[in-house]
């Protein structure tokens, strides 16, 4: 029961994962960068992320350019573009895949089946996490190292974006949700190996009386 009510507890950091995955990917403010004019008319927020740049005026304005182009963008945005996206589809595998697993619930078949499905399910939260952690850590190391470039102008200079943050915190979701998963698994097949289910077998029992019935037969 402890096992059923751990695998839960990891079923809904997973899910929290996922859909802080998917909204990292998506969200526009990776990076920020706030230039506040003289006046507070002109104050403007210039937000960049994975698939559009956008800016937010003091005004209430809101516009947004997407990046059509591929080439143009650096390394390390294709990159993160990429490990996000893989990062995304191997956690909603991996929810499909636990969904049937897990004790709580009745699908999967039998107890061997839904041991491997609920192992199957961690190892995808474990990637997905992985590939969540470094496109986020990539992609703050840039910002850091720009940030620090004294050649750089103070107006050209960013910060993390909410969506930094956000990336992070999933990714963390997903490697413990993955763990725990593949953990209590691991420890249900081991006590399997440890303590065999006992057969009984009589052979002495059934020789005798096999025995006695030949005797008969020749008397």
């Amino acid at each position: 029961m402890a096992s059923a009510s751990l695998q839960f507890f990891a079923f809904i950091l997973a899910l929290f994962g996922v859909f802080g995955d998917i909204a990292a990917t998506l969200l526009p403010n990776w990076k920020v960068n706030a230039d506040v004019g003289s006046n507070i008319i002109t104050a403007i927020t210039q937000m960049q992320g994975l698939w559009m740049d956008c800016t937010w005026y003091s005004t209430g304005m809101f516009s947004c350019t997407l990046k059509y182009s591929i080439l143009s963008l650096p390394v390390y945005i294709q990159a993160a573009r990429t490990t996000m996206v893989l990062s995304c589809i191997l956690s909603a595998f991996g929810i499909c895949i636990t969904t049937v697993g897990m004790k709580c619930t009745k699908l999967g078949g039998d107890a061997d089946s839904k041991s491997h499905a609920c192992f199957a399910g961690g190892v995808c939260f474990i990637l997905a996490g992985i590939f969540g952690l470094v496109p986020t850590s990539w992609y703050t190391r840039e910002i850091i190292s720009n940030f620090l470039d004294q050649t750089i102008p103070e107006s050209s200079k960013h910060e993390p974006g909410g969506a930094v943050y956000t990336g992070f915190i999933s990714a963390g979701f997903l490697l413990i949700a993955g763990v725990i998963f593949c953990t209590s698994c691991f420890k249900r097949q081991q006590g399997a190996w440890i303590y065999p289910p006992k057969q009984h077998h009589f052979p002495s029992t059934e020789q005798e009386s096999n025995a006695g019935y030949n005797l008969k037969d020749y008397v």
